[in-house]
């Protein structure tokens, strides 16, 4: 385990099933128990579970608690909020709010990973230290990946985004994405996911050539629809070549397309592969 200055720094999960949420539990108490005790000054990572229907209810309660102990958790890093599986609650339909004010509250932290993008905000996306922004969804809006495009992140060195499908909150295009792709934004940036998408060929071809590609270790391309249109645009790049790493697993790119892989020499990830149903539709891997 880290630690810090002799201190042994701990990492914790929080989350309420639905009997402890009927029976009164709330996770803001469970903040404020935390908070007072000797754990709050270990704590390293947190994650936050479901708080309790949060198919209805917004994390705003917990999150004004968590901001209001800030001085409790001098050695928060890492928070993630939303780590629920569709047991819980389904990714499409998670509440977010504003999550903004929690990067001021806490100076220090290097990594926020959201599920969930229901209501979901960033604003002003404005952090010295960031070094990881992640965010799982079933369907990013497009006003959220304009506050990314508008950050001010210095330090970011991995931004992954699950895109997903306008059914559930994606309402924007591959004009969005392409300031993501020009290398201006992020001068740290060497990881850049963009996921789970249903126009991943569009996306694809974009990146193929793209300038960030310069500056890159690894490209996400993973869990969206790519087919050998986006493919082959990827393989046939120059500046492809100069990554690290390109993830494509979950894909629907055809068994010739996977062996030019595979020849290439090039560190890839093309397995599971899908196959498009009766009438051509594809689907990416994180939807509802």
């Amino acid at each position: 385990m880290e630690t810090n200055g002799g201190i042994l720094l701990i990492e914790i999960r929080l989350s309420i099933g639905y009997d402890e949420y009927e029976e009164g539990a709330r996770m803001s108490d469970l903040i404020e128990k935390l908070a007072s005790s000797p754990d709050g000054a270990k704590l390293s990572i947190l994650t936050i579970g479901d708080w309790g229907q949060a198919y209805e209810n917004s994390p705003d309660s917990f999150v004004e608690t968590l901001i209001k102990h800030k001085d409790s958790f001098p050695n928060l890093k890492k928070i993630f909020i939303g780590d629920m599986g569709f047991e819980e609650c389904e990714v499409s339909w998670i509440n977010q709010t504003n999550l903004a004010p929690l990067l001021e509250a806490f100076p220090e932290l290097q990594s926020l990973t959201i599920k969930g993008s229901q209501d979901l905000s960033l604003q002003p996306l404005v952090h010295g230290k960031l070094e990881e922004l992640v965010i799982i969804c079933g369907g990013l809006p497009k006003s959220v990946i304009e506050e990314i495009t508008s950050a001010r992140l210095p330090k970011l060195k991995k931004l992954e985004l699950y895109l997903g499908v306008d059914n559930y909150g994606f309402d924007g295009g591959v004009e969005d994405i392409l300031p993501l792709l020009n290398g201006d934004l992020f001068p740290n940036l060497k990881y850049l996911g963009l996921k789970d998408s249903e126009i991943q060929d569009e996306i694809a071809i974009a990146a193929a050539d793209a300038p960030i590609l310069d500056q890159l270790d690894t490209l996400d391309l993973s869990y969206g629809t790519l087919s050998d249109e986006g493919g082959q645009a990827l393989l046939a790049s120059e500046r492809i070549k100069k990554l690290k790493h390109l993830n494509l697993s979950y894909h629907y790119m055809s068994d010739e397309l996977l062996l030019r892989w595979k020849q290439s020499g090039l560190s890839v990830d093309v397995t599971d592969q899908q196959e498009a149903d009766e009438e051509d539709w594809r689907y990416p891997f994180l939807t509802e």
